[in-house]
């Protein structure tokens, strides 16, 4: 063999090993991940209270876990909404209303209308922690698009959400607030 022949043999083979990795990259994008999150801090000196909360999206569906630790809610069951607006200020009322972007009736998840920041109640045990999971293809995370949770706030209310009262389900104050990023 020549070395011409060598040297277009060699290049041929460089161009099948680029051309591999290019593929393989494009293709596991297809299955990446995209995340936010929040980091809930009590935004009242009375009701001292934390948690965190993530969401995960593979394909078109969204993964949420959130984990609450509010002691002086013991035994009670709080309410935990999305907000418009990624700003906790002044006792979270800088988040504004639920985050409402199909302008759906407040409801409770998955039954009826219900705005896409109606996450729902969670139950606190003896100490004052809970957790609440949830998967999703009505949210996404990072695109940018209408249904985006980036940018918006995790709000945990005082009380129950009795599901019915517009807009707000009577949930009580804001005891807890995240920013989603």
């Amino acid at each position: 063999m020549n070395l011409k022949a060598l040297n277009i043999r060699s290049l041929l083979v460089m161009v099948a090993l680029v051309l591999t990795a290019l593929i393989y990259s494009c293709t596991s994008l297809k299955g990446s991940k995209r995340e936010a999150k929040a980091v809930v801090s009590g935004t009242k000196p009375a009701i001292p209270g934390s948690g965190s909360i993530s969401f995960v999206q593979t394909g078109n569906e969204v993964e949420m876990e959130l984990e609450l630790n509010f002691p002086s809610k013991a035994g009670q069951t709080v309410a935990v909404h999305i907000h418009e607006h990624g700003d906790c200020g002044n006792e979270g009322n800088d988040a504004h209303g639920h985050w409402n972007p199909t302008k759906a009736n407040h409801g409770k998840w998955g039954q009826g209308q219900f705005h896409l920041g109606d996450i729902g109640n969670v139950t606190l045990d003896a100490n004052g922690k809970g957790s609440l999971e949830l998967e999703t293809t009505l949210w996404s995370v990072g695109t940018g698009a209408t249904n985006d949770v980036k940018g918006k706030a995790i709000m945990v209310h005082e009380k129950a959400d009795d599901f019915t009262t517009q807009p707000t389900g009577n949930a009580g104050a804001r005891i807890g607030c995240g920013v989603i990023m």
